[in-house]
């Protein structure tokens, strides 16, 4: 098949996945959710299709093995996730598993092997939607995942631990999920920029250079409810209000320090009626930069912050921290493959930074990781505007087939 008839199956394979959410209208795709499972029926019928042997871990991560010459023991993983935010677009995590799925497909059709093993991964979850706490694939793969998670509950009151048994996992299998299959050469994702550098330079792909630092929390300002007509504005203690303050004192320390980015995108109030002075809000924090120190002293600021606007209106607040990552630097060797596979392809080689987590995050804990970002229209991801183009699909193909020819003669 031709680069460009790559491409156009890739996008339409997208499109198709986009069409399996749990809400009416738009995509929201949650770990384990029935629309994942629908998910993996396809996946898993394209990944034959490319000639590798399919397996479900007991996470939920769809793995896809295409072996290497005379079964050799190394193995590059290329992938991505397959579960989404809510509303999201098509391509945030799927795009990057068809991508690695159409490349080993080119080496099926060619009846090529490699002096090494791929598997292309769909991780379950690297959102956090139904849990929040992100990355419960990886963290399986990687052998990190917390089994203090198991007890945590959706919004419905199913346990983490009775989802993935309904996935058709066990919860007191996961260690066996970990990676044990030999010597790994690295993890590699292709994933849409979500940021607008590569469109300001023109740019099909990138290289990422590094991965910024992540922390999350979660806050509860507790105050206590009241009647909305007869409480006295002085002897108010509306949790909301509070609530709101922090969220612009929170707008502000990012603004004011350069390279960092804050987000509440999650707000819970009650008792929640209109004629009630609301006495506890919930509020997640996500609090990002590229250096871990000021990432850190930051978010200790805010935290301190929101004591402080608490203790002014008499109010109590708690903070639980609910995720964190490090700041993670991408493989210099794997990094260097990849600008050298497109520069032979007649590209600039840009590198940039990534905003944005993704689970080479938590792949870094146990191999190099790389990340080849393509370009996205308007910057636009977590949001069904996302687009890319079938041109820059078609050069991310090419870029990771070139990469794959390039590891093999260095291996």
């Amino acid at each position: 098949m031709t680069a460009s008839g790559d491409a156009a199956t890739v996008m339409r394979r997208c499109d198709v996945l986009g069409t399996f959410g749990e809400e009416p209208g738009r995509l929201t795709r949650p770990f384990a959710s029935p629309a994942m499972v629908q998910v993996h029926e396809y996946v898993t019928s394209w990944m034959r299709e490319a000639g590798m042997a399919v397996r479900k871990d007991n996470v939920g991560n769809l793995l896809g093995r295409y072996e290497g010459v005379d079964g050799g023991s190394s193995t590059l993983i290329l992938g991505s996730h397959l579960d989404s935010v809510r509303d999201a677009g098509r391509y945030d995590g799927p795009l990057g598993v068809m991508v690695a799925i159409a490349a080993v497909q080119r080496l099926h059709d060619s009846a090529s092997r490699l002096p090494f093993a791929i598997e292309v991964v769909g991780f379950a979850d690297e959102e956090g939607l139904r849990y929040g706490t992100p990355y419960l694939g990886s963290r399986a793969l990687a052998g990190t995942f917390a089994v203090t998670d198991l007890t945590h509950m959706d919004a419905q009151g199913v346990s983490l631990a009775d989802a993935i048994r309904t996935f058709g996992g066990d919860p007191a299998r996961l260690a066996a999920d970990r990676w044990h299959g030999g010597n790994l050469l690295g993890y590699v994702e292709v994933h849409i920029e979500q940021g607008p550098v590569l469109e300001a330079r023109d740019l099909p792909v990138g290289i990422v250079s590094a991965i910024n630092g992540q922390a999350r929390y979660r806050l509860t300002f507790t105050g206590e409810a009241a009647h909305a007509g007869t409480t006295p504005m002085n002897r108010r203690r509306d949790a909301l209000v509070a609530a709101a303050e922090f969220i612009l004192v929170v707008e502000a320390e990012a603004r004011e320090t350069e390279g960092l980015v804050a987000t509440v995108g999650q707000l819970a109030v009650s008792p929640g009626a209109v004629n009630v002075v609301p006495g506890q809000a919930v509020l997640s924090l996500d609090v990002r930069h590229a250096d871990d120190k000021i990432r850190l002293e930051r978010s200790s600021r805010l935290l301190q912050g929101a004591r402080e606007i608490a203790a002014r209106r008499g109010l109590s607040v708690e903070s639980e921290p609910v995720a964190e990552n490090r700041s993670v630097p991408c493989s210099p060797r794997l990094a260097a493959l990849l600008e050298q596979a497109v520069q032979e392809l007649g590209h600039p080689a840009l590198t940039l930074g990534s905003g944005a987590g993704h689970d080479a995050v938590v792949m870094a804990g146990i191999t190099d990781v790389a990340m080849l970002f393509v370009r996205c229209k308007g910057g636009i991801s977590h949001n069904p505007a996302e687009s890319v183009t079938e041109e820059d699909v078609a050069v991310a193909i090419d870029v990771l087939g070139k990469f794959l020819e390039l590891s093999a003669t260095k291996s």
